[in-house]
């Protein structure tokens, strides 16, 4: 490490700049080439170098620097050429400004122990310049034009007389001025006045550049003369590293329907409390403290939310005066705030009475426009088909339950608010009060509940049914049967059939199944049918399978257990739908009358049901919970006949 001592030099002296060429490495400099002209816009700090081309050197293309000047100069010898010689000898370097600000540039010199800096007004990089390529163009140009008007010449007596039209500018605006300024045009135009500056070009060995390096060196070795570089250390470690300007920051501007988060945790508690309420409208007390910053105190927020909203059902709305300020007006049909305000109130007392209001009810009181009461509704409640508006939320009875001084004090509140309603619309709270009903608080109602009163509901109807078939019936067949037993409660459907079909015979039969002496069991009658094991056999196995299942279902699983057995299998022979009929019924079996609406679009063999019945304790209990479904089923209006 070594001290140096540093010497500036005065920078107001003469002028400086440091000139390099980008496209040229370091090794191949311009020194020893013959530089044939120099000049120079001071203002513009615009340099341009004609240098020299070796046209001899074995990589110069003769031909190819030929046509160049032939087509920059052409072959007329009155106009000034740019190659003398013919060919193209010679190539521009014009120079471009590497940076605007030179501030932090210097050249620096070391010498004895010292470092001499002179401070540099420019940093110049010179490139190629192609303006020549622009001449050929130019020169192109008129030999095409001067081709297309052909070598016809007119004398100056006959020259057509052309029309002179004279107009007059239109006074500039200064909007006009300054993009006329900023323009490429008038900037080209203003670098075109400055003149060129023309210069005498000294190579690097030259006396006067040796002489003119010697104005690097510091003339004034005095130190105390040299006050730029008299620094304290502070001072010094500030030029280093400057202080970071405090930049303004400007806050992106948000829609006016989005809160940050981030800038509302940066007001006070009662802001934040009245912003959020403020566009939430309606919110539990645990929705709020969420939506606070986490360890802050629910005592404090409880005292913030009780001056910008009202305690309803448990939850907490805004207050009215708080969305409607003095001195504004509704933006629907301009009713002053005072008004908007008393006529929310009277919504917002209500829903602490009940859970739906009826919007025409709600208008024909407060006497508002339609707009303003659907915007009131829409702030704390939703549209319910045929119920009117339900309150937004729940009833919040944990809030009540923890806060029970706090709901104390809110009903308190609302008895001051019913008696200042009572008087300006002038009604009571008692027209409103016997107005509740069931249908005003549908409970969530469990599945076991539901399924009880489905059973219960299906034992009514069953028993009617039931009354109503043995009035029907003859007495000697409800009485007596087969096994001896009497007559059981599952219904036996009587319907018509169709043509294609036989109708049923109950004679001689208790509730389908056939007797000893029932034609039904005789083959050779005209009216029978002979029932295959194999039939009776994937009968009793579906219904043990699915217990409940309509005509066509059990037809459709018949079709696909044929589909499944081998080719040429024929041990079922051809089986009817009268026959699949029978043997449901005589497989322990029995149709069960469904109720169906007379809407239905169920198809008849849909709504022939049945199911299986034994004597057993495991099927009773299963064939009895199956009909209550059933009746439960299509007292709600379903047509649901699979219950596998």
């Amino acid at each position: 490490m070594q001290t140096l001592t540093d010497r500036l030099r005065d920078p107001h002296t003469e002028q400086r700049e440091n000139i390099t060429y980008p496209v040229r490495p370091a090794s191949m400099s311009y020194d020893n080439a013959a530089h044939l002209a120099a000049r120079i816009k001071p203002k513009q700090q615009k340099v341009e170098l004609e240098v020299a081309m070796d046209t001899m050197s074995p990589n110069y293309c003769r031909s190819k620097g030929e046509q160049i000047a032939l087509n920059v100069d052409g072959t007329s010898s009155e106009d000034p050429s740019v190659y003398s010689m013919k060919m193209m000898d010679k190539q521009t370097f014009s120079s471009i400004q590497a940076t605007t600000n030179t501030s932090r540039f210097a050249a620096a010199v070391f010498h004895k122990g010292e470092l001499h800096l002179t401070p540099l007004q420019g940093v110049l990089q010179m490139r190629p310049s192609f303006s020549y390529l622009d001449k050929a163009d130019t020169k192109h140009r008129e030999r095409e034009a001067a081709n297309e008007a052909g070598d016809s010449s007119q004398d100056e007596a006959e020259e057509d007389v052309k029309q002179i039209t004279v107009r007059f500018s239109r006074p500039e605006s200064e909007q006009a001025r300054q993009r006329r300024i900023q323009s490429y045009e008038f900037l080209q135009k203003k670098q075109a006045e400055e003149p060129w500056v023309h210069l005498h070009y000294h190579g690097i060995k030259d006396g006067r550049s040796e002489h003119e390096r010697q104005y690097l060196y510091c003339q004034a070795m005095d130190a105390t003369e040299n006050t730029e570089l008299v620094k304290t250390p502070c001072e010094y470690l500030a030029m280093l590293m400057p202080p970071l300007a405090e930049e303004k920051v400007i806050k992106p501007m948000g829609p006016s329907n989005v809160l940050s988060m981030a800038q509302l945790r940066t007001l006070p508690l009662g802001e934040q409390v009245r912003t959020l309420m403020k566009n939430v409208k309606v919110m539990p007390f645990a929705n709020l403290m969420g939506l606070l910053a986490s360890g802050t105190d629910s005592t404090a927020v409880l005292r913030c939310i009780q001056q910008v909203a009202l305690l309803v059902q448990g939850n907490w709305v805004v207050k009215s005066d708080v969305l409607c300020p003095k001195n504004t007006c509704s933006s629907h049909s301009g009713v002053p705030a005072e008004v908007l305000c008393r006529g929310r109130d009277f919504v917002m007392w209500r829903f602490t009475l009940e859970r739906t209001l009826m919007r025409k009810e709600v208008a024909a009181i407060i006497k508002l426009p339609p707009e303003d009461v659907k915007d009131f509704l829409e702030q704390m409640s939703v549209p319910r088909l045929n119920r009117g508006w339900e309150f937004l939320l729940p009833t919040d009875h944990d809030f009540i339950r923890k806060h029970p001084d706090v709901a104390q004090r809110q009903q308190m509140l609302w008895l001051g608010i019913q008696s200042k309603l009572e008087k300006v619309f002038n009604f009571s709270k008692d027209d409103f009060v016997a107005k509740k009903d069931a249908r005003m608080a549908p409970a969530h109602v469990s599945g076991d509940q539901r399924l009880k009163a489905a059973r219960e509901s299906a034992r009514e109807s069953h028993t009617l049914m039931q009354r109503e078939l043995d009035a029907r019936r003859p007495k000697g067949s409800t009485n007596t049967g087969s096994s001896g037993e009497s007559s059981t409660p599952v219904q036996v459907k009587q319907e018509p059939m169709s043509d294609s079909e036989e109708p049923m015979d109950t004679n001689g039969s208790i509730n389908g199944y056939p007797n000893s002496t029932s034609p039904l069991s005789d083959p050779h009658n005209g009216h029978g049918h002979a029932f295959t094991p194999e039939l009776q056999e994937f009968v009793r196995s579906t219904f043990r399978k699915h217990y409940v299942l309509c005509l066509s279902e059990v037809k459709r699983l018949f079709n696909l257990h044929l589909a499944s057995l081998p080719t040429g299998h024929s041990v079922y022979g051809h089986v009817t739908d009268r026959m699949l009929q029978d043997t449901i019924l005589q497989s322990q079996c029995k149709q069960i009358l469904v109720p169906f609406p007379p809407q239905s679009n169920a198809a008849a063999d849909e709504q022939k049901v049945f199911g299986l019945w034994e004597s057993g304790e495991t099927f009773d209990k299963v064939i009895s919970g199956s009909c209550s479904l059933i009746y439960c089923d299509f007292e709600e209006g379903c047509t649901v006949l699979d219950f596998c």
